[in-house]
């Protein structure tokens, strides 16, 4: 289903202050040059709660501000860090709020916001600290990951591909390298995984085929999660598409669903030899 975005361009050129909405969605994403930031005094809905990105070259900073009590929300939270030497690097900001934020929302959406600017690793983050999660149940959750949706699909349109990693060259396969297999049946749901990995140039390959866990465990990390969110993924959970992952054990999180299956062990040859023993401990 399609989306209909309308960007009001404020000043009148496509170089100035930008507002974006998306129909049936609540959020509002600004877009605004440093130099611009004094102008934007009179918007009230820049007073609210809110996330934003300072954006320099190749470099961002990802923060929330709440609203206060003499009024001033996010614009205030830009305004010190336009004074602020410690973060001269910025050139443009883009900011997200909606209404309807509070604590919870905008703690959420910037733990979110800056794990997965980490795990693309196009743009060098300048936060020292990583976000406080806050306290979310699973349905606010739920909301609040649909939130985020929009909010990357905006960005991105916007010229910044901060959420998108950056395409390598699959590396080149090894002659003659054996395939490793991966089946396990979950105890509780019965449900059996059934999977096979090429081990590349200092890399593994999930391969095509596989029968994947439709499940995740608490441990499961954010970084798999991502990938499953972005896998091709078929009827009766087979994966459509080989998936290139930089350790074993993160191919096998991918394909059960929980940090507790260690690669070196869990890959075998059709014979029954391990990983970790194929390789005798290198670079699995």
């Amino acid at each position: 289903m399609g989306k209909i975005l309308t960007m009001f361009l404020i000043d009148d050129i496509a170089a100035g202050r930008i507002k974006c909405t998306v129909a049936n969605w609540t959020g509002v994403v600004y877009k605004i040059p440093r130099a611009d930031v004094e102008r934007c005094k009179n918007r009230e809905d820049l007073r609210q709660s809110g996330v934003y990105f300072l954006f320099g070259k190749e470099t961002v900073y990802i923060g929330q501000a709440g609203n206060r009590k003499n009024g001033d929300g996010i614009l205030h939270r830009l305004l010190e860090h336009k004074k602020n030497s410690d973060k001269d690097f910025w050139q443009e900001a883009i900011v997200i709020t909606d209404k309807s934020f509070g604590a919870t929302e905008i703690s959420f959406l910037e733990n979110k916001f800056c794990k997965l600017a980490l795990d693309a690793g196009r743009y060098t983050v300048k936060n020292n600290n990583e976000p406080s999660l806050g306290n979310i149940t699973e349905e606010k959750e739920s909301e609040l990951e649909e939130f985020a949706d929009y909010v990357i699909t905006v960005i991105s349109i916007l010229g910044y591909k901060i959420f998108e990693p950056i395409e390598e060259t699959p590396p080149a396969e090894i002659p003659n390298e054996p395939i490793f297999y991966l089946s396990r049946r979950n105890k509780t749901t019965g449900f059996v995984v059934e999977a096979r990995c090429k081990a590349l140039a200092g890399k593994f390959m999930l391969l095509a085929g596989s029968k994947i866990s439709p499940n995740f465990s608490k441990n499961a990390s954010d970084k798999v999660k991502k990938a499953r969110r972005k896998a091709k993924i078929g009827f009766d959970n087979i994966l459509l598409e080989d998936i290139i992952f930089d350790t074993s054990s993160s191919a096998a999180e991918f394909v059960t669903g929980t940090q507790s299956a260690q690669g070196p062990e869990v890959w075998k040859t059709a014979d029954g030899i391990t990983l970790k023993k194929f390789f005798g401990d290198n670079n699995v």
